[in-house]
């Protein structure tokens, strides 16, 4: 386990429009408003067609992480994830999972790792700065590479 206190700084009520594409529209709102790291505590909207982390056949290493897509449309959601700082790129790397209920289908669910979506009438975000420790997310080879958040 690790572990680490937080130092929280700001909170922001955000909402994206219509049209919007999410990670787009948060890329956008981390530099306008100079949030480097922080996390989602909780979510909620629609997409009008999102890509998540999801196979449709037997995993051939159940153990791995799945790296396939499958698509979702017209869907409510609610997700939460982690915001930390990516030194290369300069810029946030956000780690977002959800359940989403199909709409056309009875709100038949599906949770996983959010890797796309179009905001369809609009998302309501809490985001909270974290002030310190610096979050990272590292490549872990001892782990299929698995990005991992870390502390300090």
């Amino acid at each position: 386990m690790k572990a680490s206190e937080l130092t929280t700084g700001r909170t922001f009520g955000v909402t994206f429009e219509h049209g919007e594409h999410f990670f787009a529209a948060l890329t956008d709102f981390c530099a306008s408003h100079g949030v480097r790291q922080g996390y989602v505590p909780m979510f909620i909207g629609a997409f009008s067609q999102a890509e998540i982390v999801g196979a449709c056949g037997p995993l051939e290493n159940p153990e791995a992480p799945v790296w396939e897509r499958t698509g979702v449309q017209s869907v409510e959601a609610l997700g939460g994830g982690t915001l930390a700082f990516n030194s290369e790129t300069g810029m946030v790397s956000p780690h977002i999972h959800l359940a989403v209920g199909l709409k056309a289908a009875s709100a038949e669910g599906r949770t996983s790792h959010l890797l796309s979506g179009t905001v369809q009438f609009l998302s309501e975000l809490l985001i909270v700065e974290v002030i310190a420790p610096v979050m990272t997310r590292p490549q872990d080879p001892s782990l299929f590479d698995v990005p991992l958040l870390t502390f300090g």
